[in-house]
């Protein structure tokens, strides 16, 4: 037997094949001749050990597979056993030497493992010195480890996954969080460990010095390992141990039992037999718990479904008997009128069920979440426009008559006056044309020309401030209200000659704010809320029925993670209208300059901003001294 040990954490003891080999002497003392007949890595050993090591073996077989959880599997088999591979990490390869096994021909070539969708992309297999060498090129980062069973030697690339945020609780996130778990399922310190046909009973009790555990194998427990681990947690490679000589473990605080999985099954299950046959022959008591800040029926459904039995039976406990809460004879009953709970069961299931009740029966802290509803309005309008008239006289005799063409005032002929161009401002300001402008007229003694030039400009600025505040109690949802309702008629009927039936109904414009708060163990709160703020923003009219109005809606549906106290802007909407409009007589007002005085124009600019802000405060409730 062959037996070296080396741990990647600390340093190497030049004492340590000195333990080793009393390790070895001391247990074949134990175990008897059987054990004794082995012989140990020491100095009798040493050239035994030697020769075994450089005995020459030939890879039969190179094998890859996917694990499930993404893991990229090597698996390599020899001819004999004897093999001494050796595992290390090169930048983005893992290089496997084989000083002593020989690589066939056949096996020598490269294998593209793209499509496995593990971290290994390719593997090259090729003859190294007297030896054999394996190239692992991977991609992304990853973990590696190796083992060796008998005349097999797998190495697992498994790759390193991040921290997942995740929003909603899905059959994915959850799916996610169990493969964390499952990852750090192995938290021991790494060793390294390399046996060659050692007994089970030592590998064991290597281990218990490496995790200051104490171990106890069953004397069952017997046979030997051949196994290879590269800097494998050192749980890990005891499980791999249990595993590969079909044995399981059970721990109890610092204790762990070994035993064959056969036996520690029937070892439980008379255990629990036994369990079942003291509670049958127990007396029933009855208790009655009186429950202070829930509802006794809220807490009876809690706890009869939690193993999603349900409540059948109505208050009583028809479908109980599988409730892990109580024992098969067990009953629970839940009185409304007095807000209690009978309890009947065994004296340890009753206790069981007190304390659990008075966990869940506990006062809820209460959320304080203020919102500001702020609307911030900004306009432009601006119009320019032209009136324009021209009007004019001419005389000619006829006779001893004299014709005038225009206004004649005491038989003297007056130019008319009037407009040939009406083109006033007004069309995006609200003054209609009736704001300043700049007049002029010229007069002559047969012709007058009147030239008004109108110029209207209009801005405003308005902000809207709502601020609904609601407490509630944590993970209950609170909804605050304000607002009117709307009346307007519809019209049913009116076909084929029939009389149109008017109806009168009602709309909600409200001012609303709906949530649910949790407050988290790190003393923050994470709201599921919905803001809605409406108005009226103008009526259509409807021909013998009076109007229709047109609401502005502005809603808000959102989650957020908040610190306490903390403000922060939910949501906003920002909107930006620029409008022109240009009216002109036609040729006319595409004269360059001139073509000024036939034309309007007009430009009007919006701009409205919604902004949301919520800020949540914990009320914390002082817990009632026991």
């Amino acid at each position: 037997m062959t037996f070296t040990k080396a741990l990647s954490l600390r340093p190497i003891r030049r004492h340590a094949l000195v333990r080793v080999c009393a390790l070895g002497v001391a247990l074949a003392a134990v175990c008897g001749s059987s054990f004794a007949a082995q012989p140990v890595a020491g100095v009798g050993g040493a050239a035994a050990a030697t020769q075994q090591a450089v005995k020459a073996v030939s890879v039969t077989k190179i094998d890859f597979k996917r694990g499930d959880d993404g893991t990229g599997r090597l698996i390599m088999q020899f001819d004999g056993q004897g093999a001494s591979p050796d595992l290390r990490n090169q930048g983005n390869n893992v290089v496997i030497d084989v000083g002593n096994a020989v690589l066939p021909a056949e096996l020598q070539r490269p294998l593209n493992v793209v499509d496995f969708a593990t971290p290994v992309q390719r593997i090259d297999a090729k003859p190294s010195g007297q030896g054999s060498q394996l190239v692992l090129s991977t991609n992304g980062a990853f973990d590696s480890l190796a083992y060796q069973t008998g005349n097999e030697y797998v190495v697992e690339i498994t790759p390193r996954k991040a921290d997942v945020a995740t929003g909603a609780v899905t059959s994915k996130t959850v799916a996610q969080a169990a493969a964390t778990v499952a990852a750090r399922g192995y938290s021991g310190r790494p060793v390294t460990f390399n046996f060659q046909d050692v007994p089970v009973r030592t590998v064991l009790q290597l281990i218990a010095e490496e995790s200051n555990l104490n171990v106890v194998a069953s004397d069952t427990v017997q046979g030997n390992v051949t196994l290879r681990l590269v800097n494998v947690p050192w749980d890990q490679a005891l499980d791999i141990v249990l595993r590969a000589k079909g044995l399981d473990k059970r721990r109890d605080g610092g204790v762990i039992w070994i035993a064959p999985q056969p036996e520690l099954a029937k070892f439980e299950q008379d255990k629990e037999d036994a369990r079942i046959a003291i509670e049958n022959r127990s007396d029933l008591i009855t208790d009655y718990v009186q429950i202070n800040y829930h509802s006794a029926t809220t807490i009876f459904k809690a706890l009869t479904e939690a193993k999603g039995i349900g409540g059948g039976g109505g208050e009583g406990g028809g479908g109980q008997n599988e409730n892990g809460f109580l024992s098969p004879r067990g009953r629970l009953v839940a009185d409304e009128r007095t807000n209690t709970l009978m309890i009947s069961d065994i004296p340890k299931k009753v206790a069981q069920m007190r304390e659990l009740i008075a966990v869940i029966d506990r006062p809820v802290d209460q959320v304080l979440i203020e919102g500001r509803i702020v609307i911030a309005n900004d306009t432009f309008a601006r119009d320019l426009g032209a009136k324009f008239g021209i009007g004019g006289k001419r005389t000619y005799n006829e006779g001893d008559n004299e014709a005038t063409i225009g206004n004649t005032t005491n038989g003297v002929g007056n130019a008319n006056r009037g407009l040939n161009v009406n083109l006033p401002a007004g069309s995006f300001t609200t003054a209609n044309g009736l704001g300043p402008s700049l007049a002029y007229t010229l007069l002559g003694a047969n012709f007058n020309l009147d030239l008004e030039l109108s110029a209207l400009q209009e801005e405003g600025r308005g902000e809207v401030i709502s601020n609904p505040r609601i407490v509630t109690a944590n993970q209950r949802e609170g909804v605050i209200k304000q607002g009117k309702e709307i009346g307007y008629v519809t019209i049913t009927g009116g076909v084929g000659g029939a009389a149109a039936t008017p109806n009168v109904q009602f709309k909600e414009v409200l001012l609303e704010l709906k949530v649910t708060p949790t407050i988290t163990q790190d003393n923050r709160v994470f709201l599921n809320m919905n803001v809605k703020k409406d108005e009226v923003d103008e009526y259509l009219p409807i021909t013998n029925f009076g109007v229709v109005p047109v609401i502005n809606r502005r809603e808000i549906n959102t989650a957020v993670l908040v610190d306490d106290g903390q403000t922060v802007v939910i949501g906003g909407v920002y909107e930006f209208s620029d409008r022109e409009s240009v009216s002109k007589v036609p040729f006319l007002g595409d004269v360059p300059f001139l073509g000024n005085l036939f034309k309007k124009r007009g430009r009007s600019k919006d701009k409205a901003e919604l902004l949301v802000f919520v800020t949540p405060k914990i009320l914390r409730v002082a817990k009632a001294a026991q």
